[in-house]
C-alpha cells in the first residue's frame, strides 16, 4: 500500500493524486493495488464526512478523484487476472432523484472489488429497472436517493420489480444521504447500506453462495 496515496486523496490533494497514482504505475504498481490504496483513503473519506469534518463538496472532489485515476488504472487491467469480473450488480438513482455522488462511489467501490456493475445512470424510470433486470440478470439490485421523494420511486420500483416476477431472484439495497431502515421496509427492500463500503458488503454476503 502506499500511504502517501492513501493520504493525498483523504486530504482532497487531487493534483498530487493523480501525478502519483501515474507514477506508481509506470513504476510496475499493480493496478489492483492503486485501487486498494483508493478504497482505503474513501473509509477515510467516508469517516471524516460522518464525523462532520468533511461536506458535499469534499465527497464530490472525491468522486472526480476517483474517477481520474480509475481512468489511469481501467486501461491497465485488460490482460491478466485482473480482468475477471464476478457477480452483477444493477445500481441506479431512482425516478424523481438525480444526486449522482453517493451512488458513483459505490459503482466504483463495487467495480474495484470485482463485481460487475451496469450504472443505469440517475432519474431512472421504474420500467428501466424492470427491463435492465431481466436482461442484466443481476443477484443485486442497488437503488440510490437522496432526497425523500426517493422513497415513493423506491417503493414503486420494488413494487414494479415484484409485479414482473423477478423479485425472487434479486436481493434489493437502498442507499443515499436520508435513508434509514424506516425507509428500507417502506420500500420494501432487503438491506439498507449506510455508505459504499456497506454496499460492497452487503452485495459480498449476497453473492457469496452464488
Amino acid at each position: 500500500m502506499s500511504e502517501q496515496l492513501v493520504n493525498y486523496i483523504a486530504d482532497m490533494q487531487e493534483d498530487e493524486a493523480l501525478a502519483m497514482a501515474k507514477e506508481l504505475l509506470d513504476a510496475g504498481t499493480p493496478p489492483t493495488e492503486i485501487l486498494d490504496d483508493c478504497r482505503a483513503a474513501m473509509e477515510i473519506v467516508g469517516k471524516r464526512f460522518e464525523e462532520g469534518e468533511y461536506f458535499l463538496p469534499e465527497l464530490m472532489l472525491a468522486g472526480e478523484m476517483l474517477k481520474a485515476i480509475s481512468a489511469e488504472v481501467k486501461p491497465r487491467m485488460v490482460s491478466g487476472q485482473d480482468v475477471k469480473k464476478g457477480a452483477r450488480v444493477i445500481v441506479g438513482t431512482v425516478a424523481g432523484d438525480i444526486h449522482d455522488i453517493g451512488k458513483d462511489i459505490v459503482v466504483f467501490m463495487l467495480d474495484v472489488n470485482g463485481f460487475d456493475v451496469l450504472d443505469l445512470g440517475i432519474d431512472v424510470p421504474v420500467q428501466t429497472f424492470v427491463d435492465k433486470i431481466k436482461e442484466f440478470k443481476p443477484p443485486v439490485v442497488a437503488l440510490s436517493g437522496f432526497l425523500t421523494l426517493a422513497y415513493d420511486s423506491m417503493k414503486e420500483t420494488v413494487e414494479a420489480i415484484k409485479a414482473a416476477g423477478l423479485r425472487d431472484g434479486v436481493k434489493i439495497m437502498i442507499g443515499g444521504g436520508t435513508m434509514d431502515d424506516t425507509v428500507r421496509q417502506y420500500a420494501g427492500a432487503d438491506a439498507y447500506g449506510l455508505d459504499a463500503m456497506a454496499a460492497v458488503t452487503l452485495a459480498k454476503q449476497w453473492t457469496a453462495a452464488a
